[in-house]
């Protein structure tokens, strides 16, 4: 939870009060196995914190997401998914078919990334990304 005491620093810097409600939040995404949705982290929270508001929860991951501290992919199933920065980048595929997810290395879209910025000038942030299509099996 090193990521974590490193999170609350960086908000207090930026004069943010660290609340007990904001640490159970990143608590819930640094323990997290994989992506997280904001009901996800309300449900998880709410049972040992009855008096948590779930808007209390989509302002403080909007707040995380802005100062740079989460990435938010949108994986086809209709929920925004939530994953801590602390955590090595990756991206997906997503099987628009039968809603399979393969996890895609950082380096297979280095490619791009570089065409993208001699071609045209633009520097992509590729930190997280899904690429919806169809799995072997489906194709």
């Amino acid at each position: 939870m090193t990521h974590v005491k490193d999170i609350a620093s960086r908000l207090s810097q930026k004069g943010y009060r660290m609340t007990p409600q904001r640490l159970m939040i990143l608590e819930a995404i640094e323990g997290a196995s994989g992506h997280v949705s904001a009901e996800e982290i309300y449900r998880d929270i709410r049972r040992r914190y009855p008096g948590l508001n779930i808007s209390t929860v989509y302002r403080t991951l909007e707040l995380l997401k802005e100062m740079g501290m989460v990435t938010e992919t949108d994986m086809g199933d209709g929920r925004v998914r939530f994953h801590s920065l602390g955590h090595e980048h990756h991206h997906h595929l997503v099987c628009s078919k039968c809603g399979k997810v393969i996890n895609l290395d950082e380096e297979t879209l280095s490619p791009l990334s570089r065409s993208l910025s001699e071609k045209y000038g633009f520097r992509a942030d590729l930190k997280h990304l899904a690429i919806f299509g169809h799995c072997k099996g489906c194709a």
